[in-house]
């Protein structure tokens, strides 16, 4: 009898098995697009830089170079442009102003390098290199006191 009543509960464990597995699934799919896009921008590390020349001496009968420079990143892979607005004074060219008399000038020429090339993210930061010179002749009369011009340099993808 008990050989019995096991055949009995395993063949209704068995016939269970069968019907649920053997039913409708109640499951269903979704299938998930992730995306993303990086954006190409550039930065510089500082929002100022300096090109100074220094003391210009009218005796010393020579140019005045003046050299500076700044760092930026462009993302990678994008590429760039460096420009400048000619400064707050340019007629002609780059010009400082004197501080008091703002008539008095004196004219400099201003170099940037590299001017384009291709981003290599932040980690490859880019060293603008900036240049200037003032001619003799042009500071060797001038007003004595302070000059100054704002430059404004920008760097784009």
């Amino acid at each position: 009898m008990k050989t019995f009543i096991r055949s009995i509960l395993f063949g209704f464990a068995a016939l269970s098995l069968v019907i649920l597995t053997a039913g409708p699934s109640l499951a269903d799919t979704n299938t998930l697009t992730v995306t993303g896009n990086v954006v190409g921008t550039c930065r510089f590390s500082s929002a100022t830089s300096t090109l100074a020349f220094g003391a210009l001496d009218p005796s010393s009968g020579a140019a005045a170079p003046g050299a500076g420079s700044t760092s930026f990143w462009c993302t990678k892979g994008v590429a760039y442009t460096i420009t400048d607005d000619g400064g707050l004074f340019n007629s002609g060219g780059p010009r400082m102003q004197h501080a008091t008399d703002v008539t008095e000038f004196i004219p400099y020429a201003l170099t940037l390098a590299p001017l384009a090339g291709t981003g290599a993210g932040p980690g490859a930061p880019v060293t603008l290199n900036i240049t200037g010179n003032i001619v003799f002749a042009d500071y060797s009369n001038s007003l004595a006191g302070a000059y100054a011009d704002t430059v404004v340099i920008t760097v784009a993808p």
